[in-house]
């Protein structure tokens, strides 16, 4: 039998406190592909919709996948782009009988109207297809899992890994699941535990500490032939909705009551383990002092901005950590992604070797890691932005910066960009003249993403908190929505 399937990849993290609404330029931007296009370049790839591609190609499935599309983190998504977003798969299902739906989603996408972005997506989709057609969706680890989405979705794939390399093999998952539910073998549901906590301590590290242990455990779980998938998923702090937080959710049937058990043991596991912090958090001029007397070997000292992630939907603008540097004297470096579009514009006006005075980053709101920063500089290379990805996350992926130069101020190259994106590749330094392996010091935005490919190339990684709109001291957030007590912004609490 020929199964017909539909399918999209509809991904957006929300940070809610971002001033920068989420549009439909913001996903033209990122990421947003027409069927064809999609599966052209998409569909070989460390992709959600290659994983599904592999499975068609297998089970002999009629694969109708309508788009692809993501847009950065970043603020709400609007109404109008949200409808836009949703629109393909609701008119093929006004249009066609399917026999299953399969979707990449992030688990963490919030609207105007909406604080459960997927649970809304799901939503509009049953009240279509309705409740005998199996769904089966793909979900970020840093998802915000909310009890609607485990009531709409009947199989739930989660990725594993952070940095995030599982992105196939989550896709596959899931649609060898769908697979099995249409032909009758398995009929899932997926219980899910919460823990009153913004998000797993460390932000659902995989390389180091305690998720190794809570994975090996979960995967242990999966070899029992009632369960079909453990997903834990360490949440999105930056979302301010009451569905926030860490998840471990149970996909399977059988004996529920000790599926529930063994979840709940791995919730009790994060919260117990709520003050294992991994990251040694640094101010930016403590950061900026290790540079400077840091003496380089062959390989670089590697600085992560983790306060000023794009890829949490922080503005990438902060000036706090490339002030404190060209304080000092930190010579033989590099920086970026430096996220200011107006001086971007500017430097695409003038020729190589110019200099210029300029005012650099800042722009989006100074309160959240520095005002701009006045710098007498020299324009040494400019591009369009585009790039392909070369590492274990976005090998093969096209991507672009949009209108991009690199300046030299003083004895560091900063990346100046137009279109925000968190730095996970060596090719976004490579395409732009910038070869990170020949610096002595490497100061990058992100929180996490940058160990896949700058990690092997490090004599030492460090992490500084600039301040910026993700800060990991939480308090200085002003939470409104989120269940109270949590923690940690309420210390002393027992999650019951």
């Amino acid at each position: 039998m020929t199964y017909q399937i539909l399918s999209a990849e509809i991904a957006h993290e929300t940070n809610t406190f971002s001033c920068l609404p989420t549009d439909r330029q913001a996903f033209r931007n990122r990421c947003y592909f027409s069927a064809a296009d999609a599966l052209r370049y998409r569909g070989n790839a460390n992709t959600e919709l290659a994983g599904f591609v592999d499975a068609a190609n297998e089970y002999a499935w009629q694969l109708d996948h309508t788009h692809s599309a993501a847009a950065g983190p970043s603020g709400k998504v609007t109404r109008d782009a949200f409808d836009w977003l949703c629109a393909p798969l609701v008119d093929a299902l006004n249009n066609k009988k399917y026999d299953g739906i399969i979707l990449g989603l992030h688990g963490a996408m919030v609207t105007d109207d909406h604080d459960d972005g997927e649970g809304e997506i799901l939503s509009r989709l049953r009240a279509l297809c309705g409740p005998d057609i199996p769904i089966a969706i793909t979900l970020d680890l840093h998802a915000n899992v909310s009890d609607l989405m485990c009531e709409l979705a009947d199989i739930i794939v989660s990725y594993k890994t952070y940095p995030h390399i599982d992105m196939r093999i989550a896709g596959r998952r899931a649609a060898d699941l769908l697979q099995a539910t249409m032909n009758g073998e398995i009929k899932p549901q997926t219980l899910r535990v919460w823990r009153p906590m913004l998000e797993e301590i460390n932000g659902g590290r995989t390389d180091v500490g305690p998720m190794i242990a809570r994975l090996e455990a979960a995967r242990e779980w999966e070899l029992r032939d009632d369960v079909h998938a453990v997903s834990i998923n360490a949440g999105f702090a930056s979302a301010d909705i009451e569905a926030v937080g860490p998840t471990v959710l149970v996909t399977a049937e059988g004996d529920l009551q000790a599926h529930r058990l063994f979840a709940e043991n791995l919730a009790d596991d994060i919260w117990n383990r709520r003050d294992e912090v991994l990251n040694d958090y640094l101010d930016v001029d403590a950061a900026a002092q290790i540079a400077l007397q840091f003496k380089c070997s062959g390989r670089p000292l590697v600085i992560a901005d983790y306060a000023d992630n794009p890829g949490a939907g922080s503005y990438g603008d902060s000036t706090s950590l490339l002030r404190a540097m060209l304080a000092v004297g930190v010579g033989d470096a590099c920086f970026g992604p430096m996220v200011d579009p107006e001086s971007a514009g500017l430097l695409q006006q003038h020729e190589i070797g110019d200099r210029l005075v300029i005012d650099l980053g800042g722009k989006v709101d100074p309160r959240m890691g520095g005002s701009p920063l006045q710098l007498e500089v020299e324009l040494i290379h400019k591009s369009d932005g585009q790039y392909t990805g070369a590492g274990a996350m976005i090998g093969g992926l096209q991507h672009s910066f949009g209108p991009t130069a690199v300046i030299r101020a003083d004895d560091i190259e900063v990346l100046v960009v137009s279109v925000a994106a968190q730095m996970l590749d060596l090719q976004q330094f490579r395409s732009f003249a910038i070869d990170p392996q020949q610096k002595a010091v490497v100061a990058l935005k992100s929180m996490q993403h940058f160990r896949a490919d700058f990690e092997p190339i490090a004599e030492r990684v460090i992490v500084c908190d600039s301040g910026a709109l993700c800060t990991p001291r939480y308090r200085l957030l002003e939470y409104r929505n989120v269940p109270r007590p949590i923690f940690p912004l309420d210390a002393e609490l027992d999650p019951g």
